[in-house]
């Protein structure tokens, strides 16, 4: 069956990343995918955030926060509510997380970068665009590291990219829209890495209970389309 965008259970929505898009960040790119447009920017500070500093742990720090703009959905959210956002929180560690676990802390150096992810426009995935199109404007600040020779090595190790998958009306499907998300039987997130390996699974049966084999099988489209992404991704940087 077709879904509500008429695309086959394993099509993506059309993606693309755009870099320089802020003239200030070390790094910056939007990426749209689909209906959903994130804007991410990556801002390096020349020192280590205060909680490594007073226990003296030594190389650098990723962070990241999320927001989604006022207007970025179909109800205006004003921006006091957006700053008690626990949901909004919980995304910003996600991508924390996520693109941590590609970088060498001390390769980073005695650096903080910190991956400001803002939905420009919702439209479902949203914190898996945020994380990727976040690597992109990260390794765009790592570069500029490199090039003004505040570090010698690249510590970014591997890509990282992210994609929802879902049951819908019965059926499996990769890259969920609004549309298919508000009404999936299971909804799911998955963070992998360049290699293939798995960073961070989400995944709710928001009806019913799933099946391994059902996540198992959410799993590999997850790496085909994580694939598609990180070679874009590669694209883009090269």
């Amino acid at each position: 069956m077709l879904r509500p965008s008429l695309r086959k259970t394993e099509q993506m929505r059309p993606v693309s990343m755009e870099t320089g898009i802020n003239k200030w960040a070390e790094g910056s790119c939007l990426i749209k995918m689909g209906g959903t447009h994130v804007l991410c920017t990556a801002s390096v500070e020349m020192n280590q955030p205060t909680w490594k500093r007073i226990q003296n742990k030594p190389g650098g720090w990723v962070t990241a926060e999320y927001s989604m703009l006022p207007r970025a959905n179909g109800t205006r959210k004003s921006h006091e509510a957006m700053t008690r956002d626990n949901r909004a929180v919980e995304i910003s560690r996600l991508i924390g997380r996520a693109l941590r676990s590609v970088v060498d802390m001390d390769a980073l150096g005695r650096h903080t970068i910190t991956i400001d992810c803002d939905v420009l426009q919702g439209d479902g995935g949203t914190r898996c665009a945020s994380i990727t199109g976040g690597f992109v404007a990260l390794s765009l600040a790592v570069r500029w590291l490199m090039e003004s020779g505040r570090i010698r090595e690249n510590p970014i190790r591997d890509n990282v990219a992210a994609v929802s998958c879902g049951l819908w009306n019965g059926e499996l499907v990769v890259d969920l829209d609004y549309e298919e998300d508000c009404v999936a039987e299971m909804d799911s997130n998955f963070v992998v890495s360049g290699d293939g390996r798995f960073i961070e699974v989400q995944s709710t049966g928001e009806q019913h209970p799933f099946s391994a084999e059902q996540l198992s099988e959410l799993m590999n489209m997850a790496q085909t389309a994580c694939k598609k992404l990180i070679d874009l991704q590669n694209q883009v940087l090269s």
